[in-house]
Order: C-alpha cells, then sequence, then structure tokens
C-alpha cells in the first residue's frame, strides 16, 4: 500500500515550521569526517509492515537515510552498514520467513528500526534463540516491549493511548472514553485494554471496539463506538485507517457530538491537509517523542539527514524521528568497538549497555540493559491538530500505569536518571 497521502487521494498541507532552514544545515553522522567507508560491509537488517492495510516502514526508511550518512562519513571506523529491509506484508507467515533470512541465512549483526503490527509477536523468540538484538523503532504489539532481545525508541501504542486518556481527563474533563484499535491481540486488546484500566483506576468508564485490519468496517465500527455512551472517542489506528474512519464520522454529522484525541500514528505532517478542516482545532494527538518542528540538536540534525539522504515522499512522522534515533544509537554503540572484532556477540552486548542516552527527541533517557523487557520510552506530548499543522498542548508527561511497574522497578536498578 503506499503512504497516506496516495491512500487518500489527499493533498498534502504545509507543516508550520518543520524543516524551516533544516536543507541550509549540515547532516552531522558517525565520525563526521567526510570519509567514505569501503572496508567489509557489517550486515544490519529490518522488518518492516509495508505493504498490506498501511504502511508501517517510515522508520526504516529514516534509519536508511542515517546510515547512508554514516557510510559517507567514516562508517563504523571504516566499515559501512549494509542496511537489509524486508517487507512483512502484514503476514505472519511472511514476518517469520524474511526474519529468518536476515538472522539465520544473512547472519546479520542485529535488528534496527523494524516497524510492523505482526512481526515482533511472530519473531520475538526467534531473537532470543539466535542471540540477536532488535533495536525497533515502530513497535506496536506487546511482544515487543515484554521481550528480552527487543527494545524500541517509539512507546508504542500502549503508552501513547493511555497518554492521550489521561490528558484528556485532565484537560477535556473526559468520563468516558470507547477506543478505536485493532482486532489483533497484542496490539487491539493490549493498548486498549490498558487505557481501560487507567479510567477505571480513576473511576471513569473506558470500553473497546476493534476492527479487522484485513476487512474494517468503519461504518459498523463508528456505530459500535456510538453504542458505548461515549464522550470521547480515542483513535488508535494507522494513520491511514484512521483517516478512513474519521471521513466516515465527518459524513456521519456526528463529530462535534464527541470530543476527540488519538494515538500517535496521527502525529504526521501531512495529516492536516490529509483530514481537511473539518478535524482542525478538533483533534488531539499523542506524540510519543517531542514535536517535528522542534529547534534542538537532533530534531535539526533528523531533518538534515532526511533532506539530504531520504526521498522527498519518505514521511517526516513520529516513526521517522524514532527511526533515526535508533540507527544514531546504534551506531554509536558500534563506534566503541573494535571494527575487526565485530559480529553478533559482541554487537548484542554493546546494544545491552547502552544507558543514559539523551536526545531532544525524546522525553527521558534512552537506555536497553538485561532485562526481560524493555521500555525506555514512557513520556509522551500533546498535540492539536490545527489548520497548517500542530500546536503542543501538553509538555512532557509520564504516562500513569500500573503497567510500568517492573520498568521503573528496572530503571531504579540501573541507575537511569532523567533529563
Amino acid at each position: 500500500m503506499t503512504r497516506i497521502t496516495h491512500l487518500m487521494g489527499a493533498t498534502a498541507a504545509l507543516f508550520i515550521a518543520a524543516g524551516a532552514g533544516s536543507a541550509l544545515a549540515a547532516p552531522t553522522c558517525g565520525l563526521n569526517n567526510g570519509k567514505k567507508a569501503e572496508g567489509e560491509p557489517i550486515l544490519v537488517g529490518a522488518v518492516v509492515g509495508q505493504t498490506g492495510p498501511d504502511d508501517f516502514s517510515s522508520s526504516a526508511d529514516a534509519a536508511a537515510a542515517y546510515f547512508k550518512c554514516v557510510n559517507e562519513n567514516g562508517g563504523i571506523n571504516g566499515r559501512p552498514i549494509e542496511y537489509l529491509v524486508e517487507d512483512d506484508q502484514w503476514n505472519p507467515e511472511v514476518a517469520a520467513q524474511v526474519a529468518t533470512k536476515l538472522v539465520k541465512d544473512r547472519q546479520v549483526v542485529a535488528l534496527v528500526a523494524s516497524g510492523s503490527f505482526v512481526e515482533m509477536g511472530v519473531n520475538a523468540k526467534l531473537y532470543s534463540d539466535e542471540g540477536v538484538m532488535s533495536m525497533a523503532s515502530a513497535c506496536a504489539v506487546s511482544e515487543c516491549f515484554e521481550s528480552p532481545n527487543i527494545v524500541s525508541t517509539n512507546e508504542g501504542p500502549l503508552p501513547s493511548t493511555i497518554g492521550a486518556a489521561q490528558w484528556a481527563v485532565a484537560n477535556l474533563g473526559t468520563k468516558n472514553v470507547v477506543c478505536i484499535g485493532l482486532t489483533i491481540p497484542s496490539v487491539g486488546q493490549y493498548s486498549c485494554g490498558w487505557m481501560e484500566k487507567y479510567m477505571q483506576s480513576k473511576g471513569l468508564t473506558g470500553a473497546s471496539v476493534l476492527l479487522d485490519p484485513g476487512a474494517a468496517d468503519m461504518n459498523a465500527g463508528f456505530l459500535e463506538a456510538v453504542g458505548s455512551n461515549p464522550d470521547t472517542i480515542l483513535v488508535n489506528l494507522p494513520a491511514g485507517m484512521a483517516a478512513a474512519f474519521l471521513q466516515v464520522v465527518t459524513e456521519s454529522g456526528a463529530r462535534d457530538q464527541y470530543k476527540w484525541i488519538s494515538s500517535t500514528p496521527l502525529y504526521d505532517k501531512d495529516v492536516p491537509g490529509l483530514l481537511g478542516e473539518a478535524w482542525w482545532d478538533v483533534m488531539y494527538v499523542n506524540a510519543e517523542l517531542t514535536p517535528i518542528d522542534g529547534t534542538g540538536p537532533d530534531a535539526t540534525n533528523w531533518r538534515a539527514v532526511m533532506d539530504k539522504y531520504a526521498s522527498e515522499s519518505d514521511p517526516r512522522d513520529t516513526f521517522s524521528q524514532a527511526g533515526y534515533l535508533s540507527a544514531r544509537f546504534f551506531t554509536d554503540a558500534m563506534l566503541k568497538l573494535d571494527p575487526a572484532k565485530i559480529d553478533r556477540a559482541t554487537v548484542t552486548e554493546a546494544i545491552r549497555n547502552i544507558k543514559n542516552e539523551k536526545s531532544d527527541l525524546l522525553c527521558g533517557p534512552y537506555y536497553v540493559g538485561h532485562g526481560d523487557r524493555h521500555m525506555p520510552n514512557h513520556a509522551n506530548v500533546m498535540m492539536q491538530l490545527v489548520k497548517d499543522g500542530f500546536k503542543q498542548v501538553g509538555e512532557c508527561t509520564d504516562v500513569d500505569s500500573a503497567y510500568l511497574d517492573p520498568i521503573r522497578a528496572q530503571e531504579k536498578e540501573l541507575g537511569i536518571t532523567s533529563n
């Protein structure tokens, strides 16, 4: 499937200030010495859900751009990164096949910036059994955060969904939320289900409507959502599917009967133009990383890397930010190794040793460690969709959920310090 702009046949609006001046900035990557790496390639993989109900590959697009920049600037102490990206087609069988190809046949030393609604659930055991780490960037399933060999720079739908509801309770007076998610058990039941638990913990009401990603009936989904008598509807869908659902709402004329919030997938510079005037000032979107028009060092460098090394059509969204960060953190860890002794074992240990990495793109520190689960990113911001882009309406806020209790215990044990 093509990008969401092609999916909906709409023209993208300009994003306020996004990338302003970034074309003038020179990207910095790796050794940043201007020398092309020509040594033995280091094989790194990724699995993305590119063709299927929606395109979920922007994280790997950004990582590919960063690795191109690294290779033009000395590589990993002289060795270039050969980046191998496979499409799981949103199909569990294909996801298993392509991961096996990367891990067993191509013998990649790690996976970086994977983004999928199915592959982590299928392949978590493979990664653990084979001793390979996946530094993912667009995780959507519970297995991505509850596996010893997967760690992601994005939060995933659970913190993003709870964060959106948490903000709405505090700022919109929300008392009854219905979450529109997917029937994939470790996606919809996982994220919408924990949102329900959050609402219940506050003496409020939460419900879920889960859609089949392969044959979603948006009209029926909306009618079911309305049937739970919510005051707030939380859209927790990939961007293309979310746009289709909101089109049904617009045509129904019922938009103004509810408050509207969304998890991160709608935080994309093309979305204001895609959804149109009907949703300006109405939709509030949770962002798993900091704003995409930020002016900090990583925000500026991410856009510069994308401008020089990525295609113009590659999204500049939260998952692109996350892919850039995974690639940068991976590169920084690799540069500490002897280039002659880089193999899966040394790379895995180097990744596990990542601790207290800071970035203006994140609300908190990034770390890995040796735990049996990983969710270093669990604070987020809220954005309001406006005419020409987005306006930030909520500062970095940690997610209020019992789900994070073991994560916080791990952070205390590791001595992780906040930004």
